[in-house]
This record gives C-alpha cells, structure tokens and sequence, in this order.
C-alpha cells in the first residue's frame, strides 16, 4: 500500500466497527464476512463476499485459511472458513471466486470447496518466489481452480450473474467481478477503500496497473466492494485520483534522479516523508515498479543498483 496516495475518506480506527465472523449485508445481493487477518498490508484484514440472496450463492476471495486457532478466531472465537459458512447458511455454494492468488485472498478456498464441493472459479493460478523482500502477502501454492474466467466471461446464480473484469498490475492474474443486478464490482487489491494498491516486480507491473485503472475509470460501475477497507461509493472520482496520484510519483522519482544518479533505499526517504518504517519495503517495491515502467520507455537507465537519467 502507498500512505502517500490520493485522498480517501475517514475511516473509523474503532474495531468495534469492523467485526470480524459477522455477515454484514451491504446491499440485497451482497453480504460482507471480515477475516482476523489485520496487518499494515490488510487494514482490518480481508473482507469475504457472500453474492446472492437465496437458493445459491457465490463467495468472493475466501480469504485466509484460518482455523479458530489462538489469534486466528473472530469475535465469535472460530475461524474464518466457519464463518463463511454460517454466513450461506441454508443457501447452496455454487462457486468460489477469487480475485488474485495472495495468501490473504485465496487459502481458505481449498477447504471451502472440501467442506462443500463448490468449485474454484476465477483467477489464473500463479506462484512466484519474489526477488526483494516482501511487500505484501506471498503467493499461495494451494490454489487450484477448477475453472479460470477470462476477461468478460460470467458465472450465474439464483437472480446474480458476475462477470470477470481482467485488471492485471498488483498482479499478472488479478480480476475484479462486476454484479450485473446491482451496478457493483468486486475490485479485490486493485483498487482499495483505504489505500493505494501495492505493485511489485517481479509480476506486479505499473503499465499494467495504470492501464488497468484507466479500464475502470471508463466503466460506469456505481460501488466498489474492495477486499480490505470501506466500500467506494465514488468509483471514478477515485479511480481518477490514483491516476493522478501515480503519475506524480512519476514525475517525482524524474525530479529526483535529476539531481543526482541514486539507488532505491536513498530515493524512499525523499519521496515518503514521515512514512511508518514497517512499510519502507512496499514503497521501494512501488518506486521500482514505477523505474521500470520509466526505463522501458528510455527515461531512465540503471546501472547495478543506481538509476539515472540518461544524457
């Protein structure tokens, strides 16, 4: 995540407003299960959607696979797969969408099609051993889907249909689903409540995060559901600041190599003032990925670790 990004409302610090385990309905198609997973990566952890009203019903990013371990149980003291099924309750799982293959998204999807034979639907599979420290959750390894949407292709249920829009960035595979009924899309990590999303090379990839913000923002969708933080009731309005948002990092990292070659590690603390240090790491994830992006289009070079822009 990127603290430094465009402008998001208030959110409440109070856990109290953030239970965890509950089914919260956010709309008459949509319900909303918190997982206990908070971290400086997470927010208050990963939000599990339940999609649909009655007969079948479709969960999307099962999250985590926690059991109710110490640590790992929500309010109600059982783990977050449990809580996912009393939240469709009588209803029949007909799917399990994931949006992308992180350790906070995806785990629980295993176990929760065990425990129900629903099958895995979605993203691609996709595990990759990163080349710096971590800026956010690993890849998962468990993850097998039974089916992969492509960009465009729908699953259907009981009054729902969603439809799969490919946002690759964050990272190579990452999809966001968009609820015909409603006018809402499911933007998992690429667009967030509460905070710009991580890109990190190797797989994560600017040009295609920019490119895939400008898809959205050319979309007419009414509400966006992320996978942590609060819904986004200004979806263009959003989107288009983190275009704004990431093209004056751009323009910033350009500054800052004008005055003199640099490495990553120097370049964060210019750019990120007064940032959380545990967060150091995701945002020279972020200014790598954007060097990247700048050094396929000839506006910077690098020689081992110092960049430049060259003459």
């Amino acid at each position: 995540m990127d603290s430094t990004g465009p402008a998001l409302p208030p959110i409440s610090p109070d856990p109290a407003d953030w239970p965890t385990g509950l089914a919260e309905q956010v709309e008459p198609l949509v319900r909303r299960v918190l997982a206990p997973n908070p971290s400086p990566y997470t927010f208050n952890g990963t939000q599990t959607y339940v999609v649909g009203s009655q007969g079948d019903v479709a969960v999307i990013d099962p999250g985590p696979n926690d059991t109710g371990a110490a640590g790992h149980a929500d309010t109600n003291g059982v783990g977050h797969v449990d809580a996912i099924l009393r939240a469709i309750g009588d209803a029949k799982l007909v799917a399990i969408v994931c949006t992308h293959t992180h350790r906070d998204h995806s785990p629980a999807a295993a176990p929760l099609a065990l425990r129900t034979g629903a099958p895995i639907i979605g993203c691609a599979p996709l595990v990759l051993a990163d080349d710096g420290p971590r800026a956010d959750a690993a890849f998962d390894p468990t993850y097998t889907p039974d089916r992969v949407l492509r960009d465009g292709e729908t699953l259907a249920g009981s009054g729902w249909t969603l439809q799969a829009v490919a946002t690759p960035g964050h990272t190579s595979n990452h999809l966001c689903y968009s609820l015909r009924e409603s006018g809402a899309l499911f933007t998992g990590d690429h667009v967030m409540g509460w905070s710009t999303s991580v890109v990190s090379p190797p797989d994560g990839d600017m040009a295609d995060y920019m490119a895939s913000l400008q898809k959205l923002y050319d979309r007419d969708d009414s509400v966006y559901y992320p996978a942590h933080g609060p819904a986004v009731t200004n979806p263009r309005q959003l989107v288009r600041g983190m275009l704004g948002h990431r093209r004056q990092r751009e323009r910033q990292i350009l500054r800052v190599l004008e005055g003199a070659p640099q490495a990553i590690e120097a370049m964060v603390p210019q750019m990120y003032k007064g940032l959380d240090p545990r967060l150091n790491g995701a945002a020279g994830r972020s200014v790598l990925a954007h060097l990247i992006d700048l050094e396929r289009q000839g506006r910077v070079a690098r020689s081992g670790e110092t960049w430049t822009i060259p003459t």
